[in-house]
């Protein structure tokens, strides 16, 4: 498969820009990235810094909604696009839960948009892959993992949105004869992710003395999956997997949530000690749990290793000292996301904003 103009959606976000760093930076990957980015809260053009100057023509940027069909049928004819990889989400529970409407727009009718423009392209179309995620499975009790056979019971506005357009990518393959592959990954964690999310969150409170609340008892299980180790998956999925199948993608790094809070905080105390001697665990404070919370979730990618060879590169000791160590050393793109549109979000979700950034929050 040659892919000549590739629309990556969302591109700006944390694994849209991560997935295109890698395709042009470490890929076998020789045509034309088109990044199609709504540049809302997440989307943040920083990740790409350097990019146009050092690839020219290869890699372009539209500003433009996925909802907005007639804007998303301009750049396809525009650009010639084969191919498309499908990020592009409203993807955080908390804010599905506040404000579904959105949610639904986006992940559903933005992803009919795509899929439209894509059949209209005809032969000359090569590969739609949706990226998704593990929630649409719903929860997982103490044992037991995820296949691509479980049922999907979504148990969130999000994960809802999110198991509807999976299956409307499924279908028009069914239907139409699209070219399509599917892959539901375990939670990320890797340089440039927003802070709204778990990781990034309780390193920055931690580092600045603040509380970190954790939902509930802090038993919730999530798999933790590098980002750079999803994007190679993603890439060799495209390239390799079967068209009109599903691949989950996971890390093989189950942890509960207060586990993950304990280390991050054992880790900074290592690398970069508090200035009054404590440790940072003393700043841990169970909340009240959230709604809907699902208690566990496990990824079994055995078809994806057994039929493409892949497997997750990097442990999660690795991988969490890494990604630490990357906003250690990155503190000027903390403080410029967390202006501006984060700032006014975690006001609103929770209320004071002496505690804004004190949010338990995950995937």
């Amino acid at each position: 498969m040659k892919i000549e103009n590739l629309m990556v959606t969302g591109g700006c976000g944390f694994i849209g820009s991560n997935f295109i760093r890698y395709l042009l930076e470490e890929a076998n990957f020789a045509g034309r990235i088109v990044n199609v980015d709504k540049l809302t809260y997440a989307g943040n053009p920083e990740n790409l810094a350097g990019l146009a100057e050092k690839f020219g023509e290869r890699y372009c940027f539209e500003k433009a909604d996925i909802c907005d069909a007639d804007r998303m049928k301009a750049i396809f004819a525009e650009y010639e696009i084969d191919a498309v990889c499908h990020f592009a989400a409203e993807s955080h529970v908390d804010r599905s839960i506040r404000r579904p409407e959105s949610f639904i727009q986006t992940n559903i009718v933005g992803t009919f948009n795509l899929l439209e423009l894509a059949r209209a392209r005809g032969d000359r179309f090569q590969i739609f892959h949706h990226v998704s995620t593990d929630e649409v499975y719903g929860s997982l009790g103490p044992e037991g993992y995820f296949t691509e056979e479980t049922p999907y019971r979504p148990n969130s506005p999000y994960s809802a949105s999110k198991a509807s357009s999976d299956h409307l990518v499924r279908a028009y393959h069914v239907t139409y004869g699209l070219p399509i592959t599917l892959s539901n990954c375990s939670n990320n964690y890797g340089p440039y992710q927003f802070p709204e999310k778990l990781i990034p969150l309780i390193v920055i409170n931690a580092l600045e003395g603040k509380t970190l609340p954790v939902y509930g008892d802090g038993k919730n299980v999530r798999d933790w999956l590098y980002v750079r180790d999803h994007c190679e998956a993603i890439w060799t999925i495209m390239n390799s997997g079967r068209r009109g199948e599903t691949y989950n993608v996971g890390g093989q790094s189950e942890m509960e949530n207060i586990a993950i809070v304990r280390l991050i905080c054992d880790i900074l105390d290592e690398v970069c000690p508090a200035g009054d001697g404590k440790s940072r665990q003393e700043l841990i404070t169970f909340v009240a749990d959230r709604p809907g919370h699902d208690h566990r979730y496990a990824i079994d990618f055995t078809k994806l290793n057994a039929e493409l060879k892949w497997s997750p590169r990097e442990s999660f000791a690795t991988g969490l000292r890494r990604t630490i160590n990357w906003y250690l050393d990155n503190p000027g793109w903390i403080d410029r996301i967390r202006s501006g549109a984060y700032a006014a979000w975690i006001d609103e979700q929770y209320g004071d904003s002496s505690v804004s950034q004190t949010a338990a929050v995950e995937k």
